[in-house]
């Protein structure tokens, strides 16, 4: 949450959506950072218990149940947040929301699972990634994707998308990458273990191998390389 607080614009008009106790708006209200708060959820419950937040602090949260972006209007907002959710449940809130496409809406989006496979939707429907912020909580690892619609749509394969250009300039980025290498390897050895190993499947897996393999080379080449470098420019002083 403190990840996505931190890349949302001064002024901005945000959508909270899953918005569950309403913490990151309300504490974007108090700090006075933004200047309208939408919350969402599909159950009364959290926005029950947002409701009562809002109240003990007196904020301005306005409260709306419904599914994703189902009760927002586009021209309510200019932010979006979805945080917390699996990554094909994120897709399927921005594919009944086509308007976030347009490039409008500076979206923040924390995938808890499948983020290959949001990474392959986004792409394919004309969203640029522009940054991924790796966050580690104990032994969980987290992604921010910072995304604005508007871009050439462009098809990958789901292999490709075990990462993006932008997460290889994030910091942290090597031993996020070495941690999600050391998980596909251990998922590859299992489908070739299998009696019947789905060829699709086993394709994907190993392409999202090789990708993860490369990209943490690269980086380690990188690394190994910049001292070398320092020294070089030292050596002109």
């Amino acid at each position: 949450m403190e990840e996505i607080a931190a890349q949302i614009p001064a002024g901005a008009r945000l959508v909270d959506v899953g918005t569950d106790h309403g913490h990151l708006p309300i504490w974007l209200l108090l700090q006075g950072r933004i200047t309208r708060a939408i919350a969402t959820d599909v159950r009364e419950g959290p926005l029950s218990r947002a409701r009562e937040n809002a109240a003990r602090y007196g904020c301005a949260l306005e409260l709306r149940l419904g599914d994703g972006l189902a009760p927002v209007r586009p021209e309510e907002c200019d932010t979006i947040a979805i945080a917390g959710m699996g990554g094909e449940t994120i897709a399927a809130i921005l594919t009944a929301a086509p308007w976030t496409a347009e490039g409008h809406h500076l979206l923040l989006l924390q995938p808890m699972t499948m983020a290959a496979e949001l990474r392959q939707f986004l792409y394919a429907n004309g969203y640029e990634i522009l940054r991924e912020t790796v966050c580690r909580e104990e032994q969980h690892w987290y992604v921010v994707l910072t995304v604005r619609g508007g871009a050439a749509a462009q098809t990958l394969p789901l292999g490709a998308c075990c990462l993006s250009p932008a997460l290889l300039q994030a910091p942290g980025a090597p031993a996020y990458l070495a941690h999600l290498l050391k998980r596909a390897r251990r998922a590859l050895d299992g489908l070739h273990q299998a009696r019947q190993a789905d060829e699709t499947r086993l394709a994907t897996q190993e392409l999202a191998v090789r990708t993860l393999q490369q990209a943490v080379q690269t980086l380690q080449g990188q690394a190994a390389a910049q001292p070398n470098h320092i020294e070089q420019e030292d050596s002109l002083l």
